[in-house]
């Protein structure tokens, strides 16, 4: 081989980082500013925490101010031999009323259903935010992926090349067939159309991850070289399965949809409720030009309002029975939502400690294959190994490195994924991750 250590430092090359590269943290920092999926449930968010000022209002009073300024043209006719008289008169009167609802059930459980709209509106902000967490690091992971298969396919295709043009040489001095020219150049070959499609896949993922921070990302950041994983903790899934079940942020705000549901039926119900008011009202009535009467009046009244419905068409026990199956649908929908957050911790949990079972045997493989492609190399050098032997032997050694980082990558996934399925997903955590990729 020309550079025995040349297609060895290629296939690492997901290890190196540019001293400008992006990390982690940052990504997501321009995923809170630029991502629109964000942007859109943050504005969901300052949307849904008006329902209490709204609801609120049912409590409150009202106060409206009215008022007319007419202008009128009378004739009067008379049977008698006398002219038709007219004559203009002009009405000018505002009044300013206001009305204090008492007694309104179902305003007040109008407004108890606002505060509980506002809890489930930051709970699903909550999870909102957990899920850019996890999309951010999905994406970001994704490229370094692609990055790495498309580096050892490129570091393959270099000790191929030199293989093959080791099996060249061999060949015209007569010290191997044809045969190990034409298995590297088949070898070669395969590997450059391989090379292609990974060039085409990272161009996919890096769009991917634009598409989330709004602009391109540039270099990144890479893990560092034998970084140690650690395992969940509490080290145990039924934990994890029971704080899902609890604090998964969809469970709490299918909690909350079953109580606003129960304010639904006490709401309809109110429609069979009397309702009282306090009513008070002032104005100014000014009459000119009539000649029976003009002058200025100015009444004031104030006193109490009440309303007893008895039929409204059963329009009001048809809401009471619609409240009730939402109630029902309600129930249904929190017991998926816990099904779904059990099933997504059990998953997760799985991903992450069988992640690091396969950290731990790929770390072992790496080591035994680069022993192999040793061997293999000094084998064919002295005419115990054949040129297919040692391409095999160096292909197992990519593979081997390629797969090693994406089970790192899956695993540091599954980790945001479990902690997401817990509810308890923060950006102190991607610190944690960001403190192992490359300074």
């Amino acid at each position: 081989m020309r550079n025995p250590i040349l297609a060895a430092l290629l296939a690492s090359a997901f290890f190196s980082l540019n001293a400008s590269a992006t990390d982690l943290l940052q990504v997501y920092k321009d995923a809170l500013a630029n991502d629109a999926q964000f942007a859109s449930a943050r504005s969901a968010l300052t949307a849904g925490q008006e329902k209490v000022v709204q609801g609120r209002a049912g409590l409150l009073p009202t106060i409206g101010l009215s008022g007319s300024d007419t202008r009128s043209r009378i004739t009067s006719q008379s049977d008698l031999p006398v002219p038709d008289r007219s004559f203009t008169t002009t009405t000018n009167s505002w009044t300013l009323g206001l009305t204090q609802p008492l007694f309104r059930w179902g305003n007040w459980e109008q407004y108890e259903q606002s505060k509980l709209s506002v809890v489930a509106s930051e709970a699903q902000f909550a999870q909102s935010r957990q899920d850019l967490i996890v999309r951010v690091g999905q994406a970001y992971f994704d490229v370094l992926a692609a990055q790495d298969t498309l580096a050892t396919l490129q570091a393959q295709k270099i000790a191929t090349g030199e293989q093959l043009a080791s099996a060249k040489r061999n060949f015209e001095v007569g010290t191997s067939t044809i045969t190990d020219t034409h298995e590297a150049q088949a070898r070669y070959d395969l590997i450059t159309a391989q090379e292609f499609a990974a060039q085409s896949d990272l161009q996919v993922k890096r769009s991917a991850l634009q598409q989330i921070i709004g602009k391109e990302a540039g270099d990144l950041a890479t893990l560092k070289s034998g970084v140690k994983l650690s395992a969940p903790q509490p080290n145990g899934i039924n934990e994890w399965v029971s704080t899902a079940e609890k604090q998964n942020y969809s469970v709490v705000a299918s909690e909350v949809s079953v109580e606003i549901a129960k304010r639904s039926i006490a709401l309809s119900r109110a429609g069979h409720y009397p309702t009282l008011d306090l009513v008070a009202s002032t104005g100014r009535s000014s009459t000119g030009g009539s000649p029976v009467s003009s002058g200025v009046t100015k009444p004031t009244t104030i006193g109490v309002q009440w309303s007893v419905p008895i039929f409204a068409g059963f329009a009001v026990d048809s809401k009471v029975k619609e409240s009730i199956a939402l109630e029902e649908k309600a129930r249904n929908d929190l017991e998926v939502a816990r099904r779904a957050a059990a099933q997504g911790a059990r998953q997760a949990y799985t991903g992450v400690t069988s992640g690091l079972a396969q950290v731990k045997a790929y770390e072992a493989a790496e080591i035994s294959s680069q022993s192999a492609l040793d061997s293999n190399k000094l084998g064919y050098q002295v005419g115990v190994r054949i040129n297919i032997d040692v391409l095999n032997a160096q292909q197992q050694l990519y593979t081997t490195r390629q797969t090693l980082a994406k089970a790192r990558y899956d695993t540091i996934l599954n980790g945001l994924r479990l902690k997401s399925a817990a509810g308890i997903l923060k950006e102190d955590d991607l610190l944690e991750i960001n403190a192992l990729l490359q300074n």
